[in-house]
């Protein structure tokens, strides 16, 4: 008997990577009131990635002694988003995936926010709700291995930091993207292989958005430099996430070390001497000319240096 086609073998191989992968499931123990972990959601647009998931996890979860389930975000932005994510509904159940939820959104409110941000943040709040309703242990996006690429390039036009051209984790709290190492053709083959028709957003080549734009950009690239390009800029934002943790490690270590400031110069030079001698760039420590380092807290990186500081030198690390 002839297997699956090699496209939605993809697809299911990526589902139970992500079903063994112990990052993939949060910890029911997590949230007091969270039941036993069972259910698994997707969250379904109808088009090929979501569709290409939903009919993977539909396969893969069950036998993995787990619930599938799915939400549809309707945004309302465009005529018909009503009838388009009541289709996608109604291919997730036709798939068997239970429970299924079709929820409309308004977009959010919040300060700097463009049309992309607020429908970004009004889809996750509407995931967000719909995984605590379920107590759902997971949420499964359908990221693929071209958006990680179109990420990273968004953030080198933006002249971007380390930790931001690492692009999309593959799992964040009960956030997962099994797809992340797959390519857009591989989930449209997976769709076509299964009959599945998946809805194409107009929007998605209305040059009026910034990512649209990335996208054509990154095909004209990939057309001009040669195939791969996608690939590469995905790995580099593995690389890139790996040396953004391992500093991220390094600053909770030299901070610990340092005890509760404020730290005299003097204790932050020897913390970082330690350091070195043990083969490990200390990422935190700084020497200036006052006796006290004020070293400023930042969210995405943990601490950075004032203006008037410099970096102690020290030796790259060796296991980095």
């Amino acid at each position: 008997m002839p297997g699956p086609h090699p496209a939605v073998a993809a697809t299911r191989q990526a589902v139970r990577d992500a079903l063994t992968d112990r990052a993939a499931l949060a910890d029911p123990a997590d949230t007091a009131d969270t039941a036993p972990a069972e259910l698994v959601l997707v969250a379904c647009s109808g088009g090929p990635d979501s569709l290409a998931l939903a009919a993977a996890a539909a396969f893969e979860v069950p036998r993995a002694g787990l619930r599938a389930g799915a939400v549809v975000v309707d945004h309302g932005l465009q005529p018909g988003s009503a009838r388009v994510a009541a289709d996608a509904g109604a291919a997730c159940r036709s798939l068997g995936l239970a429970p299924v939820d079709v929820v409309r959104v308004d977009g959010a409110q919040g300060p700097a926010l463009g049309p992309e941000g607020k429908a970004r943040r009004a889809r996750y709040d509407a995931l967000g709700s719909a995984a605590q309703q379920h107590r759902a242990v997971a949420v499964w996006l359908g990221h693929t291995l071209d958006d990680q690429a179109e990420q990273v390039l968004l953030g080198l036009c933006r002249g971007s930091g380390t930790r931001s051209l690492s692009g999309m984790p593959r799992a964040r709290g009960a956030y997962v993207r099994p797809f992340l190492a797959l390519g857009r053709a591989t989930t449209r083959a997976a769709c076509e292989a299964q009959g599945l028709r998946p809805w194409k957003d107009p929007t998605n080549d209305d040059p009026a958005y910034l990512r649209n734009r990335v996208r054509r950009a990154l095909a004209d690239l990939d057309a001009d430099l040669g195939p791969g390009l996608a690939p590469a800029l995905a790995r580099s934002a593995q690389l890139a996430r790996q040396d953004a943790d391992a500093l991220d490690d390094l600053t909770a270590r030299v901070r610990a070390q340092l005890g509760p400031a404020p730290w005299p110069a003097r204790s932050a030079a020897r913390s970082s001497r330690s350091s070195t001698e043990s083969g490990r760039c200390n990422a935190t420590a700084a020497v200036i000319s006052s006796d006290v380092i004020p070293l400023a807290a930042t969210p995405a990186y943990g601490y950075r240096f004032p203006r008037k500081a410099s970096p102690v030198a020290c030796r790259p690390a060796r296991t980095l």
